[in-house]
């Protein structure tokens, strides 16, 4: 499709975009993997192809000019309110964006935005979970507006972190007696009682690794994944990328914990964790955390460490500090659901608005 001078390109598969797109895909993945194509194409694979008949999945490339600005992944629901087009994105996703030539403006984004709009038909856009201070949020939430829909941000999660600005040795000072005394005193105990770390970054010992995880997670308080396919997808993509830290926690022959981390541009996700609480005595899920954070920033000299999504009480004793997810909703209001939606959330704002409490009265009589 062209709009004006911009040509809009889309596929449904990640595999069939051109070199050019993905290329600008592998910038952004410098970023945050999330943004790179084999994040999306594992979680087009083994989440969205899994029902081709509830959703339809589309990358958006935009170029003027021969040049490449934008990639925009996208899914269409339809439901009972309606069309609505998402961030290719749920619930294993802590970061969405979409990738952006540097330099790349609202007003260069909003004929991609005018496409989509009239290719999709949606009522309602949803783009979550972003970074709120990021060009890219800003850049859509404009391009959005430019296009003719009413857009708004809402918060989607609390996000704790940690800057490494320290030897582990130093950063273990710093957490509480609580902390450090835990792990001194449950690694002796869990040495005793014939236990071991490990931690795979790929070969020999993936596969073997892979079923241990699952029969943690299994014996674990986790709900079943529903898509049973994507952790598998993703521990062996990070392993072919150099990116896995998966630990392992070992009584015996028994894993009784286990978590994954990634390790890309400096930076450590931490992804997934689960122990066995048959053994939550032995504080295993903790020893880990502690290998798998001395391991991240000693020997990969990563100079952050991410908890990703929520704010779990546990993530304050390892981070210090929090920052927050944010999502643009856009509705279309010259479509009856668009009018209808746009009317639900203004009048939310104002119920919220009304039940907060007011603020004190000055004191006039402060000094």
């Amino acid at each position: 499709m062209t709009v004006g001078s911009a040509q809009i390109d889309t596929f449904h598969r990640v595999q069939d975009l051109p070199d050019d797109a993905r290329a600008l895909m592998a910038l952004a993945e410098q970023r945050h993997i999330e943004f790179g194509a084999d994040w999306h194409a594992n979680l087009l694979e083994q989440v969205y192809a899994l029902e081709p008949q509830q959703h339809t999945v589309a990358l958006h490339v935009l170029r003027r000019d021969g040049r490449t600005l934008a990639v925009l992944p996208t899914v269409l629901h339809v439901g009972s309110m309606g069309k609505e087009l998402s961030a290719l994105s749920n619930f294993y996703t802590a970061i969405y964006a979409p990738a952006l030539a540097t330099g790349t403006s609202a007003q260069d984004l909003a004929p991609l935005v005018t496409a989509v709009r009239k290719l999709s038909r949606a009522a309602t856009y949803r783009f979550s979970p972003m970074d709120p201070a990021s060009h890219e949020f800003a850049i859509l939430k404009q391009a959005l507006q430019l296009a003719g829909l009413s857009t708004h941000a809402f918060f989607a999660f609390g996000n704790w972190f940690q800057p490494v600005t320290q030897t582990w040795a130093d950063y273990l000072q710093d957490r509480s007696s609580q902390v450090r005394n835990t792990i001194k005193r449950n690694a002796k105990k869990f040495a005793t009682a014939g236990g071991r770390l490990e931690i795979i970054t790929g070969g020999d010992a993936l596969e073997a690794g892979l079923a241990a995880y699952q029969q943690v997670y299994g014996r674990s308080w986790k709900v079943p994944e529903p898509y049973p396919g994507f952790i598998p997808g993703l521990i062996r993509l990070c392993a072919r990328r150099g990116w896995l830290r998966l630990g392992l926690a070992w009584l015996g022959d028994k894993p009784v914990a286990a978590q994954i981390w990634i390790v890309a541009n400096r930076r450590a996700d931490i992804y997934k964790l689960a122990y066995d609480e048959e053994h939550k005595a032995l504080a295993p899920g903790t020893l880990l955390t502690a290998a798998l954070m001395e391991r991240a920033i000693d020997t990969d000299q990563v100079l952050e460490i991410d908890y990703l999504i929520g704010d779990d009480p546990y993530k304050a004793t390892w981070m210090s500090q929090r920052r927050e997810r944010h999502g643009l909703i856009a509705y279309d209001p010259l479509t009856l659901r668009g009018l209808a939606g746009l009317a639900r959330h203004l009048l939310g704002k104002a119920v919220k608005r009304l039940r907060s409490p007011a603020p004190p009265p000055a004191d006039n009589h402060a000094a």
